[in-house]
């Protein structure tokens, strides 16, 4: 069974309520329901963190190097700005999948770098809810390297 780790940044526990015309009507928990059901489907031992901290994001990766074996990541606004998330996720050696609910390649210009992006295996963005699902889907049907 393949043991996956979900972590949802910051303001992401305030989604149904947080700028809908961008993030849309979807609550963090219907996302969650949706995620438990797929994984059940799916045979994935799943667990989802959500932090509004950077530090606490940081320790999730780190804590999931005992036991996941992919990380399925929204980093929401640290995406442009955390080389500490970054570092953890590339420390880590768990292979990770980037997520966000919008094209943040359509939006501001600032919003258009990554620095998580080059230490993950892809990123999935613009699908809004079912952005979700298909990392999900990739974290499944990923190909693992065996550990040294």
């Amino acid at each position: 069974m393949r043991k996956v780790l979900v972590i949802h940044g910051p303001n992401l526990n305030i989604l149904g309520q947080r700028e809908p015309e961008i993030y849309g009507p979807a609550t963090l928990d219907s996302i969650n329901q949706g995620l438990v059901s797929l994984a059940q489907q799916l045979g994935v031992d799943l667990k989802v963190v959500q932090s509004n901290h950077e530090g606490e994001i940081v320790t999730a990766i780190q804590q999931a190097m005992t036991w996941a074996e992919v990380l399925v990541i929204n980093p929401a606004a640290y995406t442009h700005t955390s080389v500490a998330i970054r570092d953890a996720i590339a420390g880590a050696g768990i292979p990770a999948i980037e997520v966000h609910l919008s094209n943040i390649y359509a939006r501001e210009q600032f919003r258009q770098h990554s620095l998580v992006a080059p230490v993950c295996v892809g990123q999935i963005s613009g699908f809004g809810v079912r952005s979700y699902g298909m990392a999900l889907r990739a974290a499944a049907e990923l190909e693992l390297k065996p550990k040294a």
